[in-house]
Order: structure tokens, then sequence, then C-alpha cells
């Protein structure tokens, strides 16, 4: 799974707990219903009244968290309402498409959470228990989001590809302009306007986006007009886009936020997916600093364990290799009889090594080896490893990190596009019916 959108369930369910805390201690929270009822048809499936309820708590709690004012309650209904119906939406097109977490997957992303919180995983269920959340409730909901970024991460991984040509366009962009290095932190709101509406329709949204700049301009808070009017996913924290180079924007946004100055809000601008209003939170310069790593050059020989392979037998082999090579054995023709990895073609050579191009096992192992030193053997999770490091340097890689960082902030720009008009066409082939007017 891709690590930005990975990263997105983290920050989501790490902030899952405070939230619901929080959100248990305002006046401000639908009342209780005696009798569960629906509140919306989503194809085959529904949402009922308590699921409505239960999300609007932790919208609640997550706006509390950020010290925003609460839109009043019918737009706050709206707005996670249809949070809801897009999550039920993409949970089945991924159940239509066959595409699902297994529970070892889930168990490590739980502990992960646990881990970031500073907890072990008995503390952090205590800490579930305490605050009156159920942990299969916690599950299922670490479980929904897991498969919501998967189906995004194939979307993106089918539909965006960056060539050599655009990273180069990239970072030429960079070096040209004054406002190439700049990186921006922003807030948004985006009315949404889909394929299927005709110009009355589209007509509406824009002067819902009008009403939006309306309330902006009078003073009301923009997390707040974001709670209330966005219908983006991130509306209910706050709308904001963390740090991005402007060049990630594309051309129309980059030349709309260029002249700001922070606190600034632009007008009303269209796109494709509709209506966007945005607040400059801050810039800040992207410093493309020298990036110096040391290097290994080694090559090794590695005997596998399998199911033909005992863990015993392999490690005599490897043993039996390594006291070859120290009656002075040619290496590299060793690695080209033994190895059962690819490498062996090419007599073991790994080539130059970066720190973490290896696991930890065997890079500590390398690590540790004078040039030309062979190592004893070492065990990792492929097998029985001998190592033998050729020589080190010391290697200027800016010129790589600053392609690796312009190749990643193309694809984000990409991937916002692609994932915006997947959810879009999802929400559009949906049949969805409102009942929320029928529960007051």
């Amino acid at each position: 799974m891709h690590n930005r959108i990975y990263s997105c369930i983290f920050l989501l369910l790490i902030t899952f707990l405070s939230a619901h805390v929080a959100a248990q201690e305002l006046e401000f929270a639908p009342a209780a219903k005696p009798i569960d009822h629906i509140v919306a048809v989503v194809n085959e499936d529904v949402i009922t009244r308590q699921e409505l309820d239960e999300a609007i708590k932790i919208a609640i709690g997550r706006l509390q968290l950020q010290g925003v004012q609460l839109p009043n309650q019918q737009a706050m209904e709206n707005q996670v309402l249809e949070s809801l119906i897009n999550k039920h939406i993409q949970l089945q097109h991924a159940k239509e498409v066959g595409l699902s977490v297994g529970e070892s997957e889930l168990d490590e992303t739980i502990l992960r959470i646990a881990e970031d919180n500073k907890l072990s995983l008995p503390e952090f269920y205590i800490v579930l228990e305490k605050d009156g959340i159920s942990y299969n409730k916690f599950r299922d909901e670490i479980r929904e989001e897991m498969i919501m970024a998967r189906m995004k991460e194939r979307e993106i991984k089918n539909q965006v590809n960056v060539t050599e040509g655009e990273v180069d366009n990239f970072l030429h962009t960079q070096e040209t302009s004054a406002e190439g290095n700049d990186e921006y932190r922003l807030a948004h709101i985006l009315i949404l306007v889909s394929e299927n509406m005709d110009s009355a329709q589209i007509q509406q949204r824009a002067e819902r986006a009008d009403m939006a700049l309306k309330k902006l301009n009078e003073g009301v808070e923009f997390a707040q007009v974001v709670a209330e009017f966005s219908d983006a996913a991130d509306a209910n924290q706050g709308g904001i886009i963390e740090w991005r180079p402007i060049t990630q924007m594309g051309p129309a946004f980059a030349e709309l936020l260029t002249p700001l100055q922070p606190g600034d809000v632009t007008q009303v601008v269209q796109s494709p997916n509709g209506f966007h209003i945005f607040k400059l939170l801050g810039r800040r310069v992207q410093e493309a600093p020298t990036v110096i790593i040391d290097q290994t050059h080694a090559r090794h020989v590695l005997i596998k364990i399998n199911e033909l392979t005992s863990e015993n037998d392999a490690k005599q082999k490897i043993l039996q290799i390594k006291e070859r090579l120290d009656r002075g054995e040619d290496f590299a023709e060793v690695a080209k009889l033994y190895s059962e990895d690819t490498s062996a073609s090419s007599g073991g050579d790994l080539g130059w090594l970066s720190p973490g191009d290896t696991v930890p096992d065997f890079e500590q192992a390398m690590n540790a080896l004078l040039p030309g030193q062979v190592s004893d053997p070492v065990r990792s999770q492929f097998g029985w490893h001998v190592i033998q490091v050729m020589e080190r340097r010391s290697q200027d890689i800016s010129l790589n990190r600053r392609r690796q960082s312009a190749r990643q902030a193309i694809r984000n720009r990409k991937s916002d596009v692609v994932i915006q008009e997947w959810l879009r066409q999802l929400r559009d082939q949906a049949y969805v019916e409102y009942r929320l007017d029928n529960d007051h």
C-alpha cells in the first residue's frame, strides 16, 4: 500500500479515541431515539439513525479538538450523512471486486496504531474499554479504512504513470520559477459537480459555493464553513491540505495561489470536479539540501530455507561454503555454483547498497565487515547468507532525491484528480434515497 494513502488511515484512527472522548463532553449532539430507523438507502444497503448519530459524535469530537465552532445541527447531519453514503458506496464496490483485508494484516495495523500511541496492545485494549469503545467496532473501523485506502491505491496504480520527461519538466519549473521551490499549506472547500448534472443543478452548486464565500467574507471561521459546505472527504477535519509544492497544485491553481499571503482566501474557482475556495495557511521555501550517504558494494551467497531444505540443512550448507571461502576459493565462482539468489549469475554481486536497501539482519552484518572481509553465516528472513564487502564510498544522491521528490509530487497531483473522478463516478452510478427529512 502506498505510504501517502496508508498514512491517512493512521491520521484518522489515532485521533479516533480523543475525538470520541471529546464528543462525550459536548452538549451539541443528536438526540437519542427510542427506536432506530433508516435515514438513507444506498443501493441494497441502509444507513440507520444510530449509525449516523455515532458518526456525528466522532465528527463533533474532531472539530472540538481543533477548536472549531460547530455548524448548525442540520448542516452537520447533512455533511456526515454524505460522508457515510460515500463510505458505503466504496465498501460495496470493494465487496463487488473481491477486495478484503485479512486478519493478520488487521492485527499488524492495530499493533502499529497502538505503538504510534506509545501503548502496548493490552494497554490499548484497556483504553478502548475505558472510553466505552467496542474493540470489535474499532477493528471494523480500521478494516474499512484499510479497504477504502487499498481501493484508492489500486485506482492510482492502474491510472497514474509518471514519465522521466514529466520529472524533467517539474524540476525545470522549480529552477526557473520564483515560486518553484515554495510549499503551501492550505485549507479548502469543495462543492462537487457530477457529470450527470444539468445546467440548473450546476447553477445551484455554484450558488452554494457563493453562499460559502459570503459567509467567509462575513467573518465566519473557515473551518466552520468547511464543515457546513464542503463535499470533500476531509470536511470534518477542517479541509486541511498539508504542505505540498505549489507545482503539485497544477498550473491553474498555482496561478491562483501564488499571489496570496497567509490568511488570504481565494474567490470561487471552477474545475472539472466542481467549485473550490482556498485559504492559505502557510508558505515556506522547499529546501533542497545536499544529501550524502555511505554506500557499500557487496556480494553474497544465499541458501534458502523451504519445504525441500530444512533450517539445519541450510545452515550446514552455508557453513561448508564458508569453509571453502576461508580456504581461498573464489567468491564469485562459489556464488555462481551454490547461491540461490537471483544475483548468483553475476557472482552474488548486489551492486552499491544504500542504507535500508537490505533487511536489518543482513545490513547489520554487512556494516560490521571491512572491505574484503567475509562474514560468518548470517540468518535473515530469506535464509542463510555469507557476505563479502568489496568496497565502500560516500555518495551525493541529492539529484536522485530531488527527482524522487518530484516524481512523488507529480504522482500525488495526478492521484488527487484520479481519486476525485473515481469517487464521483461511483457516486453517480449508485442509487441513493434520502429519508433524513422524515426523521424530524
